[in-house]
């Protein structure tokens, strides 16, 4: 989607972090093709809940975080701005998403931030890295996400690097939080499988961020004015080619690894882009996804 260049941001939800580096990092339990897509498997722009593949494990060392600063987005201040920079769009839509869940969900409280890092930091949920993906971490109830994933996500899974398949994944974890404020994420255990709490958890979240793309040119700033223009069909096509790429069924084939539903944690790329189009039809409301039976996910 496309930024409105007048409109201005509050940078005040996104902070940044330097010095982490990726000193000493090491994956253990084989190569580092398989072993790192099984890892993205069960963490890839999910809630960090610990991997639930027990043959990966990650042994992190160094990468202290030497600084942070609230709101430190250089040159972000209007939606020109966030049209053309990733960390300034991460920020413009981190306002709207902010802005437009408070209008839905009683009690609303916003995440406590959008950690943006480079290379390595820490979270209340253990390491952070652009490797394990962007997550929301209910612990501290941020969002971390290094935004050269999305080059990830494009050359090595085939998403689009549109806009919005780049606030698809910001929006999904915001989806996450309001699954958290909601009593969702309290239920999941760390079972896997084709109806598990997991994979239910994540279509609940795909569904969420398709809710805010129906509503996003609507939501404004203080001065009245919309944070975006209205959808286009590219935009949503580039959208369904984020949420596809994370399927658990295309991560396990990139892998070069039979596809075992016993394994899902985030569900199929038809089920992903399935759940976003039901929120963006149909609004947060329709996003039950713990409500429906197994043949209904």
């Amino acid at each position: 989607m496309t930024f409105n260049d007048n409109v201005r941001i509050d940078t005040s939800r996104v902070s940044k972090r330097s010095g982490g580096g990726r000193r000493g990092g090491v994956i253990a339990g084989g190569g580092i093709g398989v072993v790192l897509l099984l890892m993205l498997g069960s963490q890839l722009l999910g809630v960090n809940l610990m991997p639930f593949a027990p043959v990966v494990e990650q042994a992190i060392s160094g990468g202290v975080v030497s600084e942070e600063q609230a709101g430190a987005v250089p040159g972000c201040e209007t939606g020109a701005d966030a049209n053309t920079d990733v960390e300034c769009r991460m920020a413009a839509a981190s306002d709207s998403l902010e802005r437009y869940w408070a209008t839905q969900v009683g009690n609303y409280r916003g995440p406590a931030n959008v950690v943006l890092f480079e290379g390595q930091t820490e979270s209340a949920c253990g390491a952070a890295s652009a490797a394990t993906g962007p997550f929301y971490c209910p612990a501290d109830e941020k969002i971390y996400i290094d935004v050269s994933f999305f080059d990830t996500l494009s050359g090595e899974y085939g998403a689009s690097n549109g806009s919005l398949a780049q606030m698809y994944v910001l929006a999904h974890e915001w989806g996450h939080h309001v699954s958290n404020l909601i009593g969702s994420l309290q239920g999941v255990g760390r079972d896997s499988g084709p109806t598990s709490g997991s994979v239910r958890l994540e279509l609940q979240a795909d569904c969420f961020a398709g809710a805010w793309v129906q509503s996003a040119s609507t939501v404004t700033d203080d001065s009245g004015v919309p944070f975006l223009k209205p959808i286009t069909q590219q935009q949503i096509a580039d959208a369904m080619s984020a949420a596809a790429a994370v399927g658990d069924d295309h991560i396990m084939e990139s892998a070069g690894v039979g596809v075992n539903p016993e394994r899902f944690t985030h569900g199929t790329s038809e089920q992903r882009m399935r759940w976003f189009q039901t929120g963006y039809r149909n609004g947060p409301t329709a996003c039950g996804t713990f409500d429906v039976s197994g043949s209904e996910l």
